[in-house]
């Protein structure tokens, strides 16, 4: 039984934690991995369900090692965090012997690259290099390029432009020296095919979307249709428009409430449901200036095992996210979800594989530009897509966007590198 040491910088707790850490695991664990996950938890999410989370995570046969989170202070937080896991995993290494370390995103990749330490050279690229285990990075996106385009690290600042230099030096690192690399999507994986640092070893490149898991989200009866909208409010003949999840940097609420704006006005009764654990005041004030009333919004925080029904009382699901170049590598799982219950989404252009997705399985509108123009011939597609037989379109995306295609893909990687 091959032992993989999995590394992730999101924590179990987390709603990415939930959702593309642990099903992917879960079933990897049922194909015979032996799987170690070091997490890093925020403890206002941690402690209420520390027990529950270790159960859960016991039952599907995966040790568990969880670290806590450092917020503050900024950028020397993730230096200390880096440093624990270092020590972390060199301790654990030195027990179990690892035959392959998973890192996921590039925090735990960096885990790896300190010299003149023994304690590094078993973590992320130093185990590779020291021990002769297979290395994985799982890039997740194009993170240092993120922070820049989302303006956390404004390189005007001395401290950011050192930082975001690093971090583009150990990408290079990690492109050139690993032995396989994760990529969400397919424009991502052909950008880093350009990338100098790739050309030298040319690993290969698996291309693996964030998945949603098809069993949890299935298409909702007519039963539970009828009892979401009464718990939410929502009168059976109103048209419901749904976004979930966090908002953030880079999905654009303005944008999506503009977009809404302009259906209220040409449609009757219709509803905005945002289901996401932000705090409400802030998205009411943002629809009172476009003139959206309180009574056109629902909003509404779930636990995961509650999204799927809040969701059946939708007709279609919104994302507009900042289509930047480092969102070339993003894969919004959001976009599976909706799929997975057979609801139509509306999305812009620009972000990773998602046009080519949409318009291959007929699954929605993708709309080219942020402009009333656009909006409004998207609005005169919306019979169309809500006339769509939910269960064709579960079945079509249920090809690539099932965690079960996700976790084969993994778990051929896994074979093909430890073979």
């Amino acid at each position: 039984m091959a032992t993989v040491l999995y590394l992730s910088y999101d924590g179990v707790s987390d709603p990415l934690g939930q959702s593309q850490v642990l099903p992917y695991l879960r079933e990897l664990s049922r194909l015979g991995y032996r799987i170690h996950l070091v997490s890093f938890e925020k403890p206002r999410r941690f402690r209420p369900r520390q027990a529950e989370l270790r159960a859960s995570v016991e039952r599907d046969g995966i040790d568990w090692h969880p670290l806590r989170y450092t917020k503050h202070p900024l950028v020397f937080s993730t230096v200390w965090d880096v440093l624990r896991l270092q020590w972390f995993a060199a301790r654990l290494h030195r027990t179990y012997r690892f035959d392959l370390v998973h890192c996921r995103s590039y925090v735990t990749a960096l885990a790896g690259l300190r010299k003149r330490s023994y304690v590094t050279a078993l973590a992320g690229l130093r185990l590779k290099r020291a021990a002769g285990v297979r290395f994985i990075f799982d890039m997740r996106g194009f993170w240092p390029d993120e922070k820049v385009e989302g303006g956390t690290w404004n390189l005007g600042i001395p401290i950011f432009r050192w930082v975001y230099r690093y971090f583009k030096k150990k990408e290079s690192q990690f492109v050139a020296e690993a032995d396989a690399i994760v990529s969400l999507t397919n424009a991502g994986r052909r950008v880093i095919e350009t990338w100098a640092s790739y050309g030298t070893r040319r690993p290969p490149i698996a291309v693996i979307p964030c998945a949603a898991e098809f069993d949890v989200f299935t298409v909702g009866s007519r039963e539970a249709r009828t009892r979401a909208r009464a718990e939410l409010g929502i009168a059976p003949d109103e048209f419901v428009v749904a976004y979930l999840g966090s908002l953030g940097t880079w999905y654009l609420l303005g944008e999506m409430l503009d977009w809404f704006s302009v259906v209220r006005d040409r449609r009757e009764r219709c509803r905005l449901l945002l289901v996401t654990p932000d705090s409400p005041a802030p998205l009411f004030a943002e629809a009172a200036k476009r003139g959206i009333k309180h009574a056109d919004l629902s909003i509404v925080s779930a636990t995961r095992e509650r999204v799927p029904f809040y969701l059946s009382a939708t007709d279609v699901g919104l994302f507009f996210i900042r289509p930047t170049p480092s969102k070339q590598a993003s894969s919004p799982t959001k976009l599976g979800e909706y799929l997975a219950m057979g609801i139509p989404v509306v999305t812009n252009a620009g972000v990773g594989d998602v046009d080519d997705v949409v318009s291959a399985l007929g699954a929605g509108i993708v709309i080219p530009s942020f402009s009333e123009a656009a909006y409004v011939k998207s609005i005169e597609q919306l019979e169309a897509i809500t006339a769509l037989d939910p269960q064709m379109l579960r079945s079509r995306a249920r090809e690539v966007l099932d965690l079960s295609a996700g976790v084969e893909a993994y778990a051929g990687l896994y074979r093909a590198l430890l073979a």
